[in-house]
């Protein structure tokens, strides 16, 4: 009977917000379940302490409603070991009997959330669970955005020598200056620069050299999430805003406070959010889905791409309002091949880096490797570099290594290679020909041939339909 009741109340496992509910009061606790099903969420009963301790072993909750009297012990030692244990962060709400009043200080002094007062009104109750869930997930996101910007501290730092690299940190002292100016607004800034130039590491820079650096530093990738889940990411949502906004959710530029937001690879934003993006910039303030109440932004918005803009607003698929909103102020990341005076300093950065976390020696470059990683293109940049180095370092039995070590082919990958290749074309042929090739390597699949070419697929179709091209006509015989 027991175990029946503890199942009954399950919804499908699609469902993602679970409440586990202690209480023997049958009549009371299935009342309490169908109230959250019909509001989404799942429920789990355990009408005592045993089967609680269970359920618990068997699943993480993301908020606990604990009777303080139950039929084999206290709901109060239940809370103690609970904030001891793995799952010390749930939120806990308890119920005490009418003028129970020493029960509930006693459990608000172990940390629980909130507490009511039996007879429990239920849409008081759902009032209360909703605010409690919207608060554990506001800190939860938070505290993974600082563990996750905080971990690599000691690479955070612009390697190398180059006269384009320390022009760069010249940059982003004067913006860090400008960033931290009493009273104003911080300006927006674009970064820009090839695929693994280290995008992400000036972002990072800017913030932590500025008066923000011990606020949070929130990256959001447009090209990694789903398009249909972006603007949710970024704006947040009311409860029932849309199917499956079960609770009332922040979003990131919310959850930065008055730290920073980094929209990696903006040129992905698809154009309906260019427009609500552009409106929160320019008003410093924030409507999430579902709601007509704005929330104040403080947060300074930093964003990079690895697209050409300027382009993509030309083949009409990026607002020039928004780019030129954004580019209040720029860096430019120059790539690797043309900053050779960095290779050394490089080298030798990764290969410690990579002997420190391993425990091995590091080891040192002959002046041949060098001089090959110089003749080399690098089309991956830095982030290539630093693959190789850490694969050589660990992979390599001597201490000093060479260039046939590295496993660099500086004939192949050279910038005057693909000149070669397109010699005495006109620009519109080559254009042709590159995507010609591309189509026919990938039978004609746009998406795949953009993501090859490096931009974007309604870039692609513009310049398809400008050459007269039919993908269906370059598939492979």
């Amino acid at each position: 009977m027991t175990n029946r009741r503890s199942e009954e109340c399950r919804q499908p496992e699609r469902t993602r917000t679970t409440v586990l509910v202690v209480d023997d009061e049958d009549v009371f606790a299935r009342a309490v379940g169908r109230k959250l099903g019909r509001s989404g969420v799942a429920s789990v009963l355990a009408p005592d302490l045993a089967q609680a301790r269970s359920q618990l072993a068997r699943r993480r909750p993301d908020l606990v409603l604990l009777d303080m009297r139950l039929p084999d012990g206290s709901g109060l030692d239940f809370l103690r070991e609970l904030r001891a244990g793995d799952d010390a962060d749930v939120p806990v709400l308890v119920l005490t009997a009418f003028g129970g009043l020493q029960d509930a200080v006693a459990a608000m002094k172990e940390r629980a959330d909130d507490y009511l007062t039996k007879p429990v009104d239920l849409d008081e109750l759902m009032v209360k669970i909703e605010r409690a869930l919207g608060q554990a997930e506001l800190t939860r996101r938070l505290e993974l955005s600082r563990q996750r910007e905080l971990r690599p501290h000691q690479d955070v730092s612009l390697v190398g020598t180059s006269a384009a690299t320390n022009a760069l940190r010249s940059q982003i002292a004067r913006i860090q200056q400008l960033a931290g100016q009493a009273g104003e607004a911080p300006p927006t800034v674009l970064i820009q620069g090839e695929t693994g130039t280290g995008k992400d590491l000036a972002a990072r820079a800017l913030h932590d050299g500025s008066d923000r650096a011990r606020r949070p530093f929130v990256h959001l990738d447009c090209a990694a999430l789903p398009k249909d889940l972006i603007e949710a990411e970024l704006f947040g949502h009311e409860k029932g805003a849309f199917t499956d906004a079960h609770t009332a959710r922040t979003g990131l530029v919310e959850a930065a406070e008055d730290g920073t937001v980094y929209l990696d690879e903006i040129g992905e934003l698809p154009p309906g959010l260019q427009s609500r993006l552009l409106a929160v910039l320019e008003r410093r303030e924030v409507r999430r889905i579902g709601s007509t109440e704005p929330r104040p932004v403080a947060a300074w918005f930093i964003a990079a791409t690895n697209r050409d803009l300027d382009e993509l607003v030309s083949a009409g698929v990026f607002r020039s309002d928004l780019y030129f909103r954004l580019k209040v102020l720029s860096l430019h990341i120059v790539p690797l091949r043309e900053r050779l005076d960095d290779l050394e300093p490089l080298f030798e950065h990764f290969a410690s880096v990579t002997a420190r976390r391993y425990g091995m020696p590091a080891p040192t470059f002959s002046p041949e490797s060098l001089e090959t990683a110089r003749r080399y293109g690098w089309p991956g940049n830095v982030r290539e570099l630093a693959h190789m180095v850490e694969r050589t370092v660990l992979l390599g039995a001597d201490r000093v290594l060479d260039a046939s070590t590295l496993g660099l082919d500086a004939s192949s990958s050279t910038p005057s290679d693909p000149g070669k290749a397109l010699a005495g074309l006109t620009l519109d042929e080559a254009e042709r020909l590159l995507i010609v090739n591309a189509l026919r390597e990938t039978g004609g699949n746009v998406s795949e041939s953009a993501r090859r070419l490096g931009v974007t697929r309604m870039v692609l179709r513009y310049r398809i339909q400008k050459l007269g091209l039919d993908p269906r006509h370059t598939r492979p015989d």
